[in-house]
């Protein structure tokens, strides 16, 4: 099966190319912004794409003809998509229509990321069939991407994930990791402690997008993990996985964090139908605590030995 994958530097590419890789039953093409792949195997072909731009898309997607796309390319810094808008849209929605639109002529189907952020946050957690209602900007551009998608008339699955945490090649730091930033350099970290949603281990989301792969699935799928909590209280789990000091964790109302844009507060996935018809079970917190231990020194011994 062809695969074209977008995004594929990020931390959520990353981990879907290194899933299907291994797997050995696709042929991928990884496509990102940036002039250079991430990953230095010989038999990942790269080729560098904005998805903002309709000529590289076409023409990228002309060549590969993929059966399937799978879109990982987001623009994911809530803040900063409420104050540069334009570019969030043309990011976070134009970009979609575009791959769509080559997806339709090429006959592929298209697997869009989404996120809990289409929805308000007062009556969390959500299954998929609540009515999205998403009060900030970043939502409203994704709650849109889902719109350009299930009326396309292609063939597609929405996978909507949130509060993703996992290590990877030069990705962006996430919660996770600028909490451990923070530990690391003896500073107190000031949390919401009014936020609720489900930390979900990014290797979890991969694996669910296989299961789609495999199984051919459509329609909407919600991805998270199977704890739901504030997030003062993961970022205190990960004090006591990493042996920091939890006095460090400063847990505080959404309100004080001046925030840019507003915050769901009580966010969060139902995920029985994941669970049901993907057959996915996604990793507790302790266990995924060990492989995000794991991961940091997988790719802290990669940096060393550059």
């Amino acid at each position: 099966m062809r695969v074209l994958i977008t995004g594929a530097n990020g931390l959520l590419g990353q981990k879907l190319v290194e899933l299907l890789f291994r797997c050995g039953n696709f042929e991928l093409l990884l496509t990102a912004r940036q002039e250079q792949s991430v990953f230095e195997e010989p038999m990942l072909k790269y080729r560098t794409m904005d998805i903002i731009s309709k000529r590289e898309v076409r023409g990228v997607i002309d060549e590969f003809e993929p059966e399937v796309i799978i879109n990982a390319a987001a623009m994911t810094n809530v803040d900063l998509c409420e104050t540069e808008r334009a570019q969030a849209w043309q990011s976070n929605a134009a970009g979609v229509e575009n791959l769509v639109y080559a997806s339709k002529l090429v006959g592929a189907k298209f697997i869009q990321l989404s996120t809990d952020y289409v929805f308000d946050g007062k009556n969390g957690p959500y299954d998929e069939y609540e009515r999205p209602n998403p009060i900030n900007y970043y939502g409203k551009t994704k709650l849109a991407a889902e719109n350009i998608v299930r009326s396309s008339g292609v063939p597609f699955a929405v996978v909507r994930t949130l509060f993703l945490y996992g290590a990877g090649v030069r990705s962006r730091a996430n919660v996770a990791l600028r909490i451990l930033e923070s530990l690391v350099a003896g500073q107190p970290y000031k949390v919401a402690d009014d936020q609720f949603s489900n930390p979900t281990l990014v290797d979890d989301v991969a694996f669910g997008i296989l299961k789609i792969l495999e199984m051919n699935s459509t329609g909407i799928f919600h991805i998270g993990g199977p704890k739901w909590m504030s997030k003062a209280e993961f970022a205190l789990r990960i004090a006591k996985a990493f042996d920091f000091d939890k006095k460090l964790i400063l847990p505080t109302k959404t309100a004080t964090l001046k925030q840019v844009a507003a915050r769901p507060l009580r966010s969060g996935f139902i995920t029985l139908k994941a669970e049901t018809s993907l057959g996915l079970k996604t990793t507790s917190i302790e266990q995924g605590m060990l492989v995000l231990k794991s991961q940091i020194q997988h790719f802290k011994e990669e940096v060393e030995n550059e």
